[in-house]
């Protein structure tokens, strides 16, 4: 690297550190209720939140169950096909596997201090984290606005969900 390259990568990195965070709203998507899953979509919301970053939830598909008032507080990891569980993928269909893996994270995540479903959704809502459930997922399953967590913000079309993604600075994160 020569001299001039070197400069010129200091002062980026240099006016990097400088500017204001770029990131002012995150669109998550969240696709599939698997414990991992919407934990991981919760804690990124919550964490832009924290940050001072606009955060909205589109649950679609089995995204939905996260939101079910039915299924909220039942969900499950995935214990087929998942490699971070260093199980063979025939063990991880046996029966009882998937209640003692789940069992097994929600014990971790208690002694964390990490709430259940149902109290971080009440912390995402009272945060200002919009949650909107999926309109075509809605139609596909046979659910009403009745059958979700009830501070749901709505049920948006996709394309009324990209269009609250409008806008500089936004960015749209799938899970």
């Amino acid at each position: 690297m020569n001299d001039s390259t070197q400069s010129t990568t200091l002062e980026s990195i240099t006016e990097a550190k400088q500017s204001p965070a770029s990131i002012k709203k995150m669109m998550l998507i969240l696709s599939k209720a698997t414990l991992d899953n919407v934990y991981a979509c919760f804690i990124l919301a919550n964490g832009a939140r924290m940050e001072g970053i606009e955060a909205e939830i589109f649950f679609t598909f089995f995204g939905l169950e996260a939101i079910k008032q039915k299924s909220l507080e039942h969900l499950h990891v995935a214990t087929v096909g998942n490699p971070a569980l260093h199980i063979p993928t025939m063990l991880g269909g046996l029966p009882g596997v998937e209640a003692l893996a789940s069992k097994a994270m929600k014990k971790e995540m208690e002694k964390l201090d990490i709430p259940g479903v149902q109290e971080f959704l009440e912390i995402l809502s009272a945060s200002g984290v919009k949650l909107w459930a999926c309109k075509l997922a809605m139609d596909m399953f046979h659910l009403t606005e009745k059958d979700l967590f009830k501070e749901i913000a709505g049920v948006l079309t996709v394309g009324q969900f990209y269009d609250r993604a409008k806008g500089d600075h936004t960015h749209i994160l799938f899970i």
